[in-house]
């Protein structure tokens, strides 16, 4: 179920807490859970609705403008089913305090037991270790030319890479990917002598949803934060090549998630 970040940040604030989707049948159910950009929103119950029915309560409650700008985007598909689909923040995704966590040496040799599982059952042979030593070698590059080093499919490339992500061994970013605490310890551990590596940059990381262009200008002027974007304003940003209308207007969101703004607003 795709949530637009701006909704996302609203279900968090408590602000919205429905959704009505047009499907052919239900694609979610009550309790299921999903991990987005700002924690886990938790799907709280589920009914078919007819677009008739809709008030103005419910518009206001899932964020549209109007009760019409509702049943306008409901209008799409109109031949489907309307759904009303109740959300609730379910708290931060557990996976952020599982990447901090520093494994110990009985951990260490439990996760490698699990790599060697995931290496087993690939039709394709052992991946986990030179998928983290390549991903710990070249932060920060783009999947498709971390796949192309190795000889892989982007999409099974990154396919696997979120397994290593659900074992909290790596993060994604806007561009690329990093190796966590957890991810670095378990990649030392086999080493003859940890790793030296560049100091992790301190500070919020830049929205994943800015797109590419937006995030590797921004990278161009050293700014690696949503801290750092604090300290310009939109016309600054417009003025560089690949920040558009729609990543400022993304960046103001996760500004304003944090209680923060750019200069000048």
């Amino acid at each position: 179920m795709m949530i637009r970040p701006a909704e996302l940040a609203a279900i968090k604030a408590g602000t919205v807490d429905l959704a009505f989707r047009r499907w052919a049948k239900p694609r979610v159910v009550v309790g299921t859970r999903m991990r987005t950009g700002v924690g886990v929103i938790e799907v709280t119950s589920l009914e078919q609705v007819s677009v008739s029915s809709l008030r103005a309560d419910d518009a206001r409650r899932a964020g549209a403008p109007s009760l019409g700008a509702l049943k306008k985007a409901l209008s799409a598909r109109s031949e489907e089913p309307a759904w009303r689909i109740g959300l609730a923040y379910a708290g931060p995704d557990p996976r952020e305090a599982l990447r901090a966590a520093v494994p110990d040496a009985d951990e260490i040799a439990t996760i490698n037991a699990r790599l060697d599982r995931l290496d087993a059952a690939s039709a394709y042979g052992a991946w986990t270790r030179e998928t983290l030593d390549l991903i710990d070698l070249n932060p920060t590059v783009r999947a498709p030319d971390l796949a192309a080093r190795v000889g892989r499919e982007t999409a099974d490339f990154k396919k696997d890479v979120r397994k290593l992500k659900e074992l909290g061994l790596t993060e994604s970013l806007a561009i690329g990917y990093l190796l966590s605490p957890r991810g670095e310890a378990v990649v030392d551990a086999g080493l003859q002598a940890p790793r030296e590596r560049a100091p992790r940059e301190t500070g919020t990381p830049l929205p994943r949803n800015i797109g590419a262009p937006a995030t590797r200008a921004l990278r161009e002027v050293g700014v690696t934060t949503l801290e750092q974007v604090a300290g310009h304003s939109a016309a600054d940003l417009a003025a560089m090549h690949g920040v558009g209308p729609m990543a400022i207007s993304r960046l103001r969101e996760a500004l304003a998630e944090r209680g923060s703004r750019l200069a000048g607003d």
